[in-house]
């Protein structure tokens, strides 16, 4: 599995290619994730390494737990908000305390973007699962209801996976294949073709992908 990186999601925007296209692209903002602790196979187990994403601010640092203070001090890092474990491919190798920025991500390379999805609480299923819904005419009384979830005598019952009203969104979801627009070093951003998952300034983990 390829490293993952953390970033947070600032916007979206768009960029015109040398042609004049218009490229709708999603801002990502990744300060350098810095390498809390590296596992080993005859240690651990397995082979990984553990990124540690945003400091914590210093008049912050007091709500830190003391295992995980005791965690980064071993790793004579400043404490982090956010950590992620990745399982490392053959001949990666990280040291502890090492920070990998933005430029991990070439230019004109392929992304996969996990975040959270947007929460919308209990919908119905017109909203839920692009149900139809019945006729809008005033002498219908079957407007955005899901209408029969069961039978008669056999089986008799609601089926498990029946599309009903319920929880929407708030899910991990995650989406492959997005061509990384452009890369600023400086600015600590990366620009991916399309859109992501989650809402302004979530949280996103952010890896190379193999799908084109």
């Amino acid at each position: 599995m390829p490293l993952q990186l953390m970033g947070i999601k600032r916007g979206m925007t768009r960029i015109f290619d040398e042609k004049g296209e218009s490229i709708v692209c999603t801002v990502i903002e990744a300060e350098p994730n810095v390498v809390v602790q590296v596992k080993e196979q005859a240690k651990d187990g397995y082979v990984a390494v553990q990124m540690g994403a945003e400091k914590v601010p210093s008049s912050k640092v007091k709500n830190v737990s003391k295992p995980l203070k005791g965690h980064f001090a071993k790793a004579n890092v400043e404490p982090r908000r956010h950590l992620k474990e990745s399982h490392l491919s053959e001949g990666e190798e990280y040291a502890t305390g090492q920070e990998v920025g933005v430029e991990y991500f070439a230019q004109d390379t392929y992304v996969d973007v996990t975040g959270t999805s947007k929460g919308k609480g209990f919908q119905g299923v017109m909203k839920r699962h692009g149900f139809s819904g019945g006729p809008a005419a005033h002498g219908s009384g079957f407007h955005r209801t899901a209408g029969s979830t069961g039978m008669c005598s056999n089986p008799g019952r609601t089926l498990p996976g029946l599309k009903m009203a319920g929880h929407m969104g708030n899910e991990r979801k995650i989406v492959e294949g997005l061509k990384v627009i452009r890369v600023d070093q400086e600015k600590k951003i990366i620009l991916v073709k399309g859109a992501i998952p989650g809402c302004k300034g979530g949280l996103v983990t952010i890896r190379k992908s193999t799908k084109r």
